[in-house]
């Protein structure tokens, strides 16, 4: 009889948890784990606060403004080069599903651990599945960053 009550109270909570702020359920088939958890669900508050006004909640995008995050070739293909935007911000030309963007993303002021808590939202949200970003790779990736990013 416990355990039933236990399920029944913790189910709604885990529903509020893994939901996204439009009310639709997240897509994570990664197989879970605390740390991973964590991670996604700080990171998806990251993403809310930080990124969504230019990339929007969905991800898609402001036209021909800001690139889309949801189904880009540049995340998909270059996890150092995000993890130094979202230390450093970026100036300059960024080609993403073959469209051409030049709107400065100005630095979001993010310290390791949160830039590993949004690129592991980034990486494991809208369809990819990637897993956990480290904080020790964020840490050891942005070291080399290109020149073109915001000093």
């Amino acid at each position: 009889m416990r355990r039933k009550n236990l399920i029944t109270c913790c189910v709604p909570i885990g529903a509020i948890l893994f939901s996204s702020c439009d009310g639709t359920s997240t897509q994570r088939n990664h197989t879970s784990s605390v740390k991973f958890d964590q991670y996604f669900v700080q990171g998806e508050q990251l993403y809310l606060n930080n990124c969504s006004n230019c990339h929007q909640k969905n991800g898609r995008g402001l036209g021909r403004v800001y690139p889309p995050v949801d189904t880009s070739d540049y995340i998909d293909n270059h996890l150092q080069d995000v993890l130094c935007l979202l230390r450093y911000g970026k100036n300059g030309e960024v080609i993403v599903n073959g469209k051409m963007y030049n709107q400065a993303m100005p630095a979001p002021g993010l310290t390791d651990l949160e830039i590993a808590e949004l690129a592991t939202y980034l990486y494991n949200h809208w369809g990819r599945q990637k897993g956990i970003v480290e904080v020790s790779d964020v840490s050891e990736k942005i070291l080399s960053c290109k020149e073109d990013l915001i000093p």
